[in-house]
Protein backbone atom coordinates (compact mmCIF):
# COMPACT_ATOMS: atom_id res chain seq x y z
CA UNK A 1 0.00 0.00 0.00
CA UNK A 2 1.30 3.59 -0.73
CA UNK A 3 1.98 6.08 1.76
CA UNK A 4 -1.21 8.77 2.22
CA UNK A 5 -0.43 12.02 3.82
CA UNK A 6 -2.98 14.18 5.20
CA UNK A 7 -2.79 17.89 6.90
CA UNK A 8 -4.68 18.91 9.61
CA UNK A 9 -5.59 22.41 8.46
CA UNK A 10 -6.23 24.89 11.40
CA UNK A 11 -7.97 28.12 10.94
CA UNK A 12 -10.07 30.41 13.04
CA UNK A 13 -13.53 30.11 11.04
CA UNK A 14 -12.19 32.67 8.50
CA UNK A 15 -8.52 31.87 7.33
CA UNK A 16 -6.60 28.75 7.49
CA UNK A 17 -3.61 29.88 10.22
CA UNK A 18 -0.06 30.20 9.14
CA UNK A 19 1.70 27.10 10.63
CA UNK A 20 -0.76 24.73 8.03
CA UNK A 21 0.84 26.41 5.45
CA UNK A 22 4.27 25.21 7.07
CA UNK A 23 3.21 21.69 7.35
CA UNK A 24 2.16 21.45 3.95
CA UNK A 25 5.78 22.94 2.96
CA UNK A 26 7.39 20.52 5.24
CA UNK A 27 5.31 17.30 3.92
CA UNK A 28 5.95 18.05 0.20
CA UNK A 29 9.60 17.11 1.30
CA UNK A 30 8.15 13.63 0.77
CA UNK A 31 5.34 13.37 -1.07
CA UNK A 32 3.68 15.00 -4.21
CA UNK A 33 0.24 13.84 -3.69
CA UNK A 34 -1.67 15.96 -0.26
CA UNK A 35 -4.43 15.96 1.20
CA UNK A 36 -6.13 18.93 3.43
CA UNK A 37 -8.72 18.02 5.81
CA UNK A 38 -10.28 21.41 6.70
CA UNK A 39 -13.32 20.43 9.85
CA UNK A 40 -15.41 23.52 10.99
CA UNK A 41 -19.00 24.03 11.90
CA UNK A 42 -20.80 23.71 8.98
CA UNK A 43 -20.35 23.69 4.94
CA UNK A 44 -19.86 27.49 4.11
CA UNK A 45 -17.56 27.96 6.33
CA UNK A 46 -15.45 24.91 5.48
CA UNK A 47 -15.56 25.76 1.76
CA UNK A 48 -14.77 29.59 2.62
CA UNK A 49 -11.61 27.85 4.00
CA UNK A 50 -10.93 25.65 1.83
CA UNK A 51 -10.42 28.83 -0.60
CA UNK A 52 -7.26 29.50 0.96
CA UNK A 53 -5.57 26.13 0.27
CA UNK A 54 -2.51 25.86 -1.53
CA UNK A 55 -1.05 24.82 -4.80
CA UNK A 56 0.57 21.38 -3.07
CA UNK A 57 -2.61 20.10 -1.62
CA UNK A 58 -4.33 17.85 -4.33
CA UNK A 59 -7.50 16.83 -2.37
CA UNK A 60 -9.39 18.40 0.21
CA UNK A 61 -11.81 16.55 2.70
CA UNK A 62 -14.33 18.47 4.64
CA UNK A 63 -15.81 17.21 8.29
CA UNK A 64 -18.97 19.50 9.60
CA UNK A 65 -20.36 19.50 12.48
CA UNK A 66 -22.26 21.77 15.04
CA UNK A 67 -19.80 19.84 17.65
CA UNK A 68 -16.53 22.00 16.26
CA UNK A 69 -18.03 25.31 16.22
CA UNK A 70 -15.12 25.71 19.21
CA UNK A 71 -11.98 24.40 19.22
CA UNK A 72 -12.17 21.89 21.75
CA UNK A 73 -9.08 19.14 20.92
CA UNK A 74 -10.88 16.07 21.76
CA UNK A 75 -13.85 17.10 19.38
CA UNK A 76 -11.27 17.49 16.26
CA UNK A 77 -8.91 14.29 17.65
CA UNK A 78 -11.87 12.53 17.15
CA UNK A 79 -12.81 13.52 13.75
CA UNK A 80 -8.99 13.66 12.73
CA UNK A 81 -8.33 9.75 13.68
CA UNK A 82 -11.99 9.06 12.31
CA UNK A 83 -10.56 10.41 8.73
CA UNK A 84 -7.28 8.67 8.95
CA UNK A 85 -8.51 5.19 9.95
CA UNK A 86 -11.39 5.20 7.77
CA UNK A 87 -9.23 6.58 4.69
CA UNK A 88 -5.74 4.56 5.87
CA UNK A 89 -4.15 7.43 5.76
CA UNK A 90 -0.67 6.12 6.64
CA UNK A 91 0.75 10.06 7.86
CA UNK A 92 -0.66 12.99 9.36
CA UNK A 93 0.76 16.36 9.16
CA UNK A 94 0.13 19.56 11.34
CA UNK A 95 1.74 22.68 12.07
CA UNK A 96 2.88 23.44 15.53
CA UNK A 97 0.39 25.54 17.42
CA UNK A 98 -1.04 25.68 20.70
CA UNK A 99 -3.99 23.97 19.50
CA UNK A 100 -2.15 21.75 17.65
CA UNK A 101 0.06 20.14 20.99
CA UNK A 102 -3.30 19.20 22.72
CA UNK A 103 -4.80 17.67 19.91
CA UNK A 104 -2.27 15.61 18.19
CA UNK A 105 -0.95 13.52 21.20
CA UNK A 106 -4.90 12.81 21.43
CA UNK A 107 -4.72 11.60 17.91
CA UNK A 108 -1.85 9.66 18.09
CA UNK A 109 -3.98 7.49 21.62
CA UNK A 110 -6.48 7.23 19.56
CA UNK A 111 -5.17 5.50 16.41
CA UNK A 112 -3.72 2.05 16.81
CA UNK A 113 -0.31 1.41 15.35
CA UNK A 114 0.76 5.10 15.03
CA UNK A 115 4.02 6.65 16.80
CA UNK A 116 4.11 10.72 17.03
CA UNK A 117 7.47 13.07 16.56
CA UNK A 118 6.72 16.74 17.61
CA UNK A 119 8.23 19.91 16.46
CA UNK A 120 9.92 18.48 13.93
CA UNK A 121 12.59 21.27 12.50
CA UNK A 122 14.02 19.34 9.12
CA UNK A 123 12.30 16.20 7.26
CA UNK A 124 15.75 13.98 5.98
CA UNK A 125 13.23 11.31 4.20
CA UNK A 126 10.23 9.49 5.14
CA UNK A 127 11.43 7.94 8.57
CA UNK A 128 14.00 10.07 9.64
CA UNK A 129 13.37 13.93 11.07
CA UNK A 130 15.00 16.30 13.21
CA UNK A 131 13.77 17.93 16.04
CA UNK A 132 15.37 20.18 18.90
CA UNK A 133 15.40 18.88 22.67
CA UNK A 134 16.19 20.49 26.19
CA UNK A 135 15.08 23.89 24.91
CA UNK A 136 17.09 23.40 21.70
CA UNK A 137 20.53 22.58 22.87
CA UNK A 138 20.41 18.97 21.49
CA UNK A 139 19.08 18.15 18.16
CA UNK A 140 18.06 14.42 17.87
CA UNK A 141 17.92 12.71 15.18
CA UNK A 142 14.63 10.32 15.07
CA UNK A 143 13.40 7.59 12.69
CA UNK A 144 10.04 6.29 13.30
CA UNK A 145 8.91 3.40 11.15
CA UNK A 146 5.26 3.11 12.47
CA UNK A 147 2.21 1.92 10.73
CA UNK A 148 0.92 5.59 10.89
CA UNK A 149 2.95 8.87 11.55
CA UNK A 150 2.24 12.15 13.38
CA UNK A 151 4.03 14.72 12.39
CA UNK A 152 3.85 18.01 13.69
CA UNK A 153 6.36 20.56 12.34
CA UNK A 154 7.79 24.06 14.15
CA UNK A 155 6.83 26.81 11.57
CA UNK A 156 9.77 28.61 12.03
CA UNK A 157 12.31 26.37 10.10
CA UNK A 158 9.22 25.85 7.22
CA UNK A 159 8.79 28.91 5.42
CA UNK A 160 8.47 30.04 1.99
CA UNK A 161 5.82 31.37 -1.42
CA UNK A 162 2.30 29.39 -0.75
CA UNK A 163 -0.20 30.15 -4.11
CA UNK A 164 -3.70 29.78 -3.73
CA UNK A 165 -4.96 26.39 -6.00
CA UNK A 166 -7.56 27.15 -8.30
CA UNK A 167 -9.27 23.91 -8.32
CA UNK A 168 -9.12 20.52 -5.88
CA UNK A 169 -10.71 17.09 -5.70
CA UNK A 170 -13.35 17.34 -2.67
CA UNK A 171 -14.70 14.95 -0.48
CA UNK A 172 -17.18 15.82 2.22
CA UNK A 173 -17.15 13.27 4.89
CA UNK A 174 -20.58 12.81 6.95
CA UNK A 175 -19.30 11.92 10.01
CA UNK A 176 -21.53 12.99 13.38
CA UNK A 177 -18.98 14.18 16.12
CA UNK A 178 -19.81 12.90 19.86
CA UNK A 179 -20.55 15.56 22.25
CA UNK A 180 -17.49 16.08 24.53
CA UNK A 181 -17.70 16.22 28.43
CA UNK A 182 -15.72 19.38 27.46
CA UNK A 183 -17.66 22.20 27.56
CA UNK A 184 -16.50 25.44 25.82
CA UNK A 185 -17.16 28.63 28.21
CA UNK A 186 -16.29 31.66 26.38
CA UNK A 187 -13.01 32.75 24.47
CA UNK A 188 -11.40 36.43 25.40
CA UNK A 189 -9.47 37.48 21.99
CA UNK A 190 -6.83 39.92 22.49
CA UNK A 191 -7.19 42.66 19.86
CA UNK A 192 -4.42 44.69 19.01
CA UNK A 193 -3.51 47.18 15.93
CA UNK A 194 -0.06 45.66 15.82
CA UNK A 195 1.28 42.35 13.86
CA UNK A 196 0.95 38.85 14.91
CA UNK A 197 3.26 37.64 17.14
CA UNK A 198 4.34 34.98 15.49
CA UNK A 199 4.20 36.20 11.76
CA UNK A 200 5.61 39.08 12.51
CA UNK A 201 9.21 40.38 10.29
CA UNK A 202 9.85 42.62 13.67
CA UNK A 203 9.24 41.47 17.53
CA UNK A 204 10.06 43.80 20.39
CA UNK A 205 9.94 41.68 23.63
CA UNK A 206 10.69 42.88 27.01
CA UNK A 207 11.91 41.25 30.32
CA UNK A 208 12.26 41.79 33.56
CA UNK A 209 14.80 44.87 33.75
CA UNK A 210 12.04 47.30 32.33
CA UNK A 211 11.80 47.10 36.51
CA UNK A 212 7.66 47.53 36.21
CA UNK A 213 4.56 46.64 35.14
CA UNK A 214 3.88 50.41 34.25
CA UNK A 215 7.77 50.40 32.84
CA UNK A 216 6.72 47.97 29.93
CA UNK A 217 4.11 49.99 27.98
CA UNK A 218 6.32 53.39 28.34
CA UNK A 219 9.53 51.61 26.73
CA UNK A 220 8.55 49.13 24.53
CA UNK A 221 5.58 50.04 23.01
CA UNK A 222 6.82 53.31 21.68
CA UNK A 223 10.06 51.08 20.54
CA UNK A 224 7.40 48.52 19.05
CA UNK A 225 5.48 51.28 17.02
CA UNK A 226 8.76 52.98 15.63
CA UNK A 227 9.67 49.63 13.99
CA UNK A 228 6.43 48.30 13.04
CA UNK A 229 6.74 45.34 15.22
CA UNK A 230 4.77 42.69 16.99
CA UNK A 231 5.24 42.99 21.51
CA UNK A 232 6.50 39.74 22.93
CA UNK A 233 7.94 39.21 26.27
CA UNK A 234 9.30 36.97 28.78
CA UNK A 235 7.73 34.32 30.78
CA UNK A 236 8.42 35.92 33.79
CA UNK A 237 6.43 39.58 33.02
CA UNK A 238 3.58 37.37 31.44
CA UNK A 239 3.82 35.48 34.96
CA UNK A 240 3.60 38.67 37.18
CA UNK A 241 0.73 39.39 34.88
CA UNK A 242 2.61 42.48 33.36
CA UNK A 243 1.58 41.74 29.89
CA UNK A 244 -1.11 38.77 28.59
CA UNK A 245 0.38 35.34 28.77
CA UNK A 246 -0.43 35.07 24.93
CA UNK A 247 2.71 37.43 24.22
CA UNK A 248 5.34 35.06 25.92
CA UNK A 249 7.92 33.90 23.81
CA UNK A 250 9.63 30.47 24.62
CA UNK A 251 9.84 26.56 25.20
CA UNK A 252 6.33 27.16 26.62
CA UNK A 253 5.60 30.46 24.74
CA UNK A 254 5.70 31.20 21.60
CA UNK A 255 8.27 29.83 18.42
CA UNK A 256 9.25 33.38 16.59
CA UNK A 257 11.95 33.70 13.72
CA UNK A 258 11.40 37.37 12.78
CA UNK A 259 13.89 39.21 10.55
CA UNK A 260 14.93 41.15 13.73
CA UNK A 261 14.73 40.82 17.68
CA UNK A 262 15.10 42.97 20.06
CA UNK A 263 15.14 42.07 23.46
CA UNK A 264 15.16 44.43 25.95
CA UNK A 265 15.74 43.49 29.71
CA UNK A 266 15.72 40.02 28.81
CA UNK A 267 18.47 37.89 31.32
CA UNK A 268 18.77 35.08 28.27
CA UNK A 269 17.19 31.99 29.86
CA UNK A 270 17.33 28.98 27.93
CA UNK A 271 13.48 28.64 28.10
CA UNK A 272 13.34 32.09 26.30
CA UNK A 273 16.19 31.56 24.06
CA UNK A 274 14.39 28.34 22.67
CA UNK A 275 11.64 30.39 21.35
CA UNK A 276 13.65 33.18 19.44
CA UNK A 277 17.07 31.52 18.79
CA UNK A 278 15.52 31.38 14.61
CA UNK A 279 15.50 34.97 14.61
CA UNK A 280 17.71 36.17 11.39
CA UNK A 281 19.30 39.41 13.46
CA UNK A 282 19.13 39.59 17.31
CA UNK A 283 19.73 42.80 18.98
CA UNK A 284 19.70 42.56 23.28
CA UNK A 285 19.77 45.76 25.60
CA UNK A 286 21.13 44.85 29.33
CA UNK A 287 22.43 46.37 31.81
CA UNK A 288 24.23 42.92 32.72
CA UNK A 289 27.39 42.76 30.64
CA UNK A 290 27.57 38.77 31.64
CA UNK A 291 23.96 37.82 30.50
CA UNK A 292 23.39 34.85 28.50
CA UNK A 293 21.20 36.82 25.86
CA UNK A 294 24.46 38.32 24.68
CA UNK A 295 25.80 35.05 23.56
CA UNK A 296 23.11 34.48 20.98
CA UNK A 297 22.60 38.32 20.12
CA UNK A 298 23.79 39.61 16.79
CA UNK A 299 24.40 43.03 18.33
CA UNK A 300 24.68 43.98 22.13
CA UNK A 301 23.96 47.39 24.33
CA UNK A 302 24.93 47.17 27.67
CA UNK A 303 23.45 49.63 29.93
CA UNK A 304 20.16 50.94 31.60
CA UNK A 305 17.27 50.34 28.80
CA UNK A 306 14.99 53.20 30.24
CA UNK A 307 17.75 55.30 28.93
CA UNK A 308 18.94 54.11 26.25
CA UNK A 309 15.11 52.94 24.71
CA UNK A 310 14.29 56.24 24.43
CA UNK A 311 17.13 57.25 22.89
CA UNK A 312 17.09 54.50 20.20
CA UNK A 313 13.27 55.86 19.15
CA UNK A 314 14.23 58.98 18.93
CA UNK A 315 17.11 57.98 16.41
CA UNK A 316 14.44 56.01 14.66
CA UNK A 317 12.05 58.78 14.07
CA UNK A 318 15.00 60.98 12.53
Amino acid sequence: MSDKHLIVIEHDNVSIVTTSYCAVLAASKVTSNITALIMAENKEIAHNIGQGITDKVDNIIYIFDNNLKNRIADSYAEGISHIASSLNFTYIWAGSSVFIKETMPRVNARLSGSSMVSDVQEVIDQEVFKKPMWAGDIIATVKISSKIKIITVRPTDFQGTCIVKDKCTVEEVAYEIKADSIKFVNFDKIESDRPSLSEADVVVAGGRGVKSKEGFPDLIFPLADALGAAVGASRAVCDAEWVPNDWQVGQTGKIVAPKLYFAVGISGAIQHVAGMRGSKTIVAINKDAEAPIFQVADYGLVGNAEEIVPELIEKLKK
